[in-house]
């Protein structure tokens, strides 16, 4: 992943390494990104808290969330990123509500709220690997 000013844009890698590490992006930029590629809704529902607050963090206006929310919003973001490297937003917002067999049949963005967060990664790899 890339940042372009204060735009955060997805770069296929072909060699499978970031350009950064998601540990590198504020909470501000990973919220920015994860609205507008995955939407709010979805975003707020993953991390458990309205769409209000997911925006202003978007916008730097509200104070950082609480660790358990922090973690759930990088691993959303990293999962993004692992998919996004073979597959388009598109494809990638898909996976995320979609039933997904190797998580029980719950989407990743449900997993994510529920805080399996192992779990989704493992089930992201996957599937960018072709499984």
């Amino acid at each position: 992943m890339t940042v372009r000013g204060d735009e955060m844009t997805v770069t296929r890698a072909r060699t499978g390494a970031s350009a950064r590490r998601q540990e590198e992006f504020s909470i501000q930029q990973i919220a920015s990104f994860l609205n507008e590629n995955l939407g709010t809704k979805l975003t707020a529902f993953m991390v458990g808290k309205d769409v209000q607050t997911v925006g202003r963090w978007a916008k730097g206006t509200q104070r950082p969330p609480q660790d358990d929310v922090e973690r759930r919003l990088r691993a959303a973001f990293q999962t993004f990123a692992v998919i996004s490297e073979e597959d388009s937003r598109h494809v990638v917002r898909a996976w995320f509500v979609g039933m997904n067999p190797q998580l029980d049949d719950r989407s990743p963005a449900e997993a994510i709220a529920e805080g399996d967060l192992r779990a989704v990664l493992a089930a992201a790899r996957a599937f960018a690997a072709g499984g």
